[in-house]
């Protein structure tokens, strides 16, 4: 693990593998950890770089309200910091908007753009409301039980299938990667502050991009689950509207962390992708 000095923060970052740059950028209150089993496929045939935004994981997490502008100039601090020029750029739920207004401000940094189960926001700011105040109740049970934790969140997060699974063996290891037993005790490894949601929903609060997708001139993936239940697949099809040069391409059987229950087919979606 690898610690960049960025904006006045210290940034936490992992290289793996070499070739082409990607970028990964997590979720709300989620770290760098959680692109596992990206960071093992993708790391075969390009240099994959995963980092905790700031509020999280490793990274620094100062004490004031984030803004997008912040988080994008982070990445591109980063870039900058590692001497990387241009990048794919993979986002995911909170990440997944944190990749449109990079794309919106530096799209000359940009070569493509992977969206995965994420929104364009809305003008009023309830939603996000919600989004904290279920993730702050999260980090109430976890300081509690981290178990109880896990197991109330899994019906917002998985398909009853894969619910099924995880509850049926929690020792079972999924892709050689991750079992529900080694998930429970990732979450209590630097976890995320009361202070650090409040933080980072200050940032989700100013995220509106419906009107300026249409400037979004990169190749463009989307990836929406079926069963969404944060991120319904209606939202995804109206950002794929909006983008001019996009693709979006369906999970069956998925929920909003798809990008663990189903990685191998999720990470075939995005390799075809960046190879066509």
């Amino acid at each position: 693990m690898s610690s960049a000095n960025v904006n006045g923060i210290n940034i936490s970052y992992e290289v793996r593998g070499t070739g082409y740059p990607i970028i990964f950028i997590h979720g709300f209150g989620s770290k760098k950890e959680i692109w596992k089993p990206q960071i093992k496929e993708f790391s075969k045939k390009f240099k994959v770089i995963a980092f905790d935004l700031r509020g999280t994981g490793k990274t620094d997490r100062p004490n004031y309200p984030y803004s997008m502008k912040m988080f994008v100039d982070d990445i591109k601090g980063l870039m900058d910091f590692l001497q990387i020029n241009k990048i794919h750029l993979v986002g995911r739920s909170f990440g997944g908007m944190i990749a449109q207004h990079f794309a919106l401000t530096y799209p000359e940094l940009l070569d493509k753009l992977i969206l995965i189960a994420t929104n364009s926001g809305r003008p009023d700011t309830e939603w996000v409301e919600i989004i904290k105040n279920n993730r702050l109740q999260e980090i109430e049970l976890l300081k509690i039980s981290p178990e109880k934790a896990f197991w109330k969140k899994l019906r917002w997060i998985f398909h009853q299938n894969f619910q099924k699974e995880l509850k049926n063996n929690p020792k079972k290891i999924f892709f050689n990667i991750f079992s529900a037993e080694s998930l429970i005790k990732e979450s209590i490894i630097n976890p995320s502050r009361s202070q650090d949601i409040i933080n980072q929903a200050e940032a989700m609060k100013t995220h509106y991009t419906l009107e300026t997708l249409d400037q979004i001139r990169n190749k463009t993936l989307l990836i929406a689950a079926s069963h969404d239940r944060l991120t319904p697949k209606s939202v995804m099809i109206e950002i794929h509207e909006r983008i001019p040069n996009s693709t979006l391409k369906t999970v069956d059987k998925a929920g909003h962390f798809m990008t663990l229950s189903k990685a191998p087919e999720v990470n075939k979606i995005i390799l075809d992708f960046l190879e066509s």
